[in-house]
């Protein structure tokens, strides 16, 4: 071993030290989530204060429209009305933040920084099942089709008539017979980002379609981007290891 490779060796690394007893490690940790959930919080509550229910406003021409949309479900909608399992998975997500970011170096920022941002996401949907509460009608269309609908109750939920308007003024009402509906309060997402663009014609199958089919908020893109960057840091953390292992013959 040289002198270069020696001095380089003695060095101290500080992506060992641990980032719970490093002040810039938590402010990396605390500013980006708390400006991310921020933001979520603020986008949910200016959209659904200024957009009707059936509005549709553009924000990038082409690319990208606002519209208000409610979510009693997980990713793409799916498992509607199981707020209380979501509730959970969202705790044991965040126990798992805290747990990776207690355990981390201070020198590994971006792991921080994706920390951050699930923190964000987890926090700013759990919120919103937590406090956000309306009415769910759920019922089978004519084909047989499982049908949602979200509103504002406007009638007695146990009338033979039951009244259901838009959330959250209750406008647009509509009128179900009891008996054909199942009716109950829970917690639900704000969601209010469209991907406008569709498939090109010369796509075979596709063509026409939308792309991103789902409405979606700001917590859900902190969520993915956290995540996607949370593999991408284990990816790159792993291939040092991998190579100084090979030029140590181990």
């Amino acid at each position: 071993m040289d002198a270069a490779t020696a001095h380089a060796t003695d060095r101290p690394d500080h992506r060992a030290e641990p980032a719970i007893r490093d002040i810039p490690s938590h402010l990396c940790f605390w500013i980006i989530g708390g400006a991310a959930l921020v933001l979520d919080l603020w986008s949910k509550e200016w959209v659904f204060s200024e957009l009707r229910p059936s509005e549709i406003r553009t924000a990038v021409p082409g690319i990208i429209d606002f519209t208000a949309s409610l979510n009693a479900g997980a990713v793409f909608g799916s498992f509607t009305g199981h707020t209380e399992v979501f509730i959970l998975a969202s705790l044991f997500a965040l126990g798992f933040v805290f747990y990776l970011f207690a355990h981390s170096g201070r020198g590994q920022r971006a792991l921080h920084v994706a920390l951050a941002l699930v923190l964000a996401g987890a926090l700013g949907n759990l919120y919103d099942r937590a406090f956000i509460i309306a009415d769910l009608v759920q019922y089978e269309d004519a084909s047989g089709k499982e049908v949602a609908y979200i509103g504002r109750m406007l009638s007695d939920p146990e009338a033979p008539i039951i009244r259901i308007g838009d959330y959250p003024d209750g406008a647009n009402p509509r009128s179900f017979a009891r008996s054909d509906v199942e009716v109950r309060k829970l917690g639900v997402v704000r969601d209010f980002i469209k991907f406008v663009p569709k498939f090109p014609a010369w796509v075979p199958r596709l063509a026409g379609r939308e792309i991103w089919p789902w409405v979606f908020n700001v917590a859900d893109a902190a969520l993915v981007c956290g995540v996607v960057l949370l593999l991408l840091h284990t990816w790159l953390d792993r291939q040092p290891r991998g190579r100084r292992r090979t030029r140590h013959g181990r």
